[in-house]
């Protein structure tokens, strides 16, 4: 891999800066990480343009094996702790405006769930225990835990299968598909823990049970930072959750955007047994922009990532046959929170795609 490739990996690191270098500005610079995020990269995107290239096959192996690429993700969970921790402090301490406060908040939901939970994703798939557990670490910070088990077990089994609650269906809108996503993941993540449990005559409502732990974690480590806030500032620090939990929101949200746009509504052939057919490069939409690729670890190679789960970011591969997006998905999530232009922009993709797939698997 090129060195320009393997320095690009660190632009995310970018995005953390700019919200404390736009906090000590003061005022509206606050909503520096945002406009930089939606607006300047979705700039860089339509100017550096797309990235086809894709490690040669024999390099595959060497180069997943590098422990370069995995260290930019081990420091990114020390960034991500950090900043909610110093965004703790800063609430608690600061007489901040509305403006200022909701900047530094908007900033922050854009680290945490921008890029935050795109490095607990990566490292979640991961059969390494250190980095399952740093996975854990990234998501307790935006009280998204369950997503851990949700999307390994139950994503990535059912993805583009009406039983995926993350699979957005053609004409739902975004925030349809949130209620739904939000909820149901959550009921389904408790339910593969249950059988988990169950399957090994172990009680449910026990320590045992991991979404009991994912739930209290990111409550007590609340706490903590409340605690914390409270004898900085001399009184109960009540604005330390409020921050907290309101970035957290804002976080998940912005990582079920990202669902919604990944999987819009495609679906899997339904087979004569009942089950679907297996997941392939044509089950998601893809983005080759070069520079949100770098800011997201590649995760717009996604139909990839789904043919191959424990495939590491930097060797995910570009797939001509894959469906794909317009744009990368900075600008992608701006679209998909204006319902009729969502469904103007994609519909008439989703529409070609299945008249593709049409053809390629021999139907009239």
């Amino acid at each position: 891999m090129g060195l320009l490739k393997k320095i690009g990996f660190f632009s995310a690191f970018i995005l953390p800066t700019l919200a404390v270098v736009g906090y000590y500005l003061g005022g509206a610079w606050n909503y520096l990480t945002v406009i930089f995020a939606f607006i300047m990269i979705p700039l860089i995107d339509a100017v550096v343009g797309k990235d086809r290239e894709n490690i040669e096959e024999s390099q595959v192996k060497l180069i997943s094996a590098e422990q370069y690429y995995r260290f930019i993700t081990f420091i990114w969970t020390l960034v991500q702790v950090g900043i909610v921790v110093w965004g703790a402090y800063i609430v608690s301490t600061a007489t901040l405006t509305r403006t200022e406060w909701w900047g530094l908040v908007l900033s922050i939901m854009t680290v945490t769930g921008g890029i935050g939970i795109t490095v607990a994703h990566e490292l979640g798939h991961k059969n390494n225990n250190l980095e399952q557990w740093l996975a854990k670490l990234n998501l307790m910070t935006v009280c998204y835990m369950h997503f851990f088990i949700e999307h390994n077990r139950g994503h990535h089994v059912h993805v583009a299968t009406p039983k995926d609650p993350a699979t957005s269906r053609r004409n739902e809108s975004f925030y349809a598909f949130w209620v739904r996503s939000v909820f149901g993941g959550f009921i389904s993540a408790w339910q593969i823990e249950k059988n988990r449990l169950l399957k090994k005559k172990k009680a449910v409502w026990s320590l045992e049970n991991q979404m009991i732990g994912f739930i209290l974690l990111p409550v007590l480590f609340c706490a903590f930072l409340t605690l914390g806030g409270s004898l900085l500032k001399g009184s109960f620090a009540w604005e330390v959750p409020v921050f907290f939990f309101t970035q957290s929101l804002f976080a998940f949200t912005l990582l079920e955007l990202v669902n919604y746009i990944e999987h819009y509504g495609i679906v899997r052939k339904q087979l004569d047994n009942g089950r679907y057919e297996r997941v392939n490069p044509l089950h998601s939409w893809n983005a080759n922009h070069l520079v949100s690729n770098f800011f997201l670890f590649q995760l717009q190679r996604h139909s990839d990532h789904h043919a191959n789960a424990t495939r590491r970011y930097h060797v995910l591969r570009h797939f001509d046959e894959s469906p794909q997006l317009p744009h990368g998905y900075p600008m992608m999530v701006l679209i998909a929170l204006v319902p009729p232009l969502w469904f103007a922009l994609m519909n008439r993709r989703l529409e070609h795609w299945e008249k593709e797939r049409g053809l390629q698997l021999g139907v009239q």
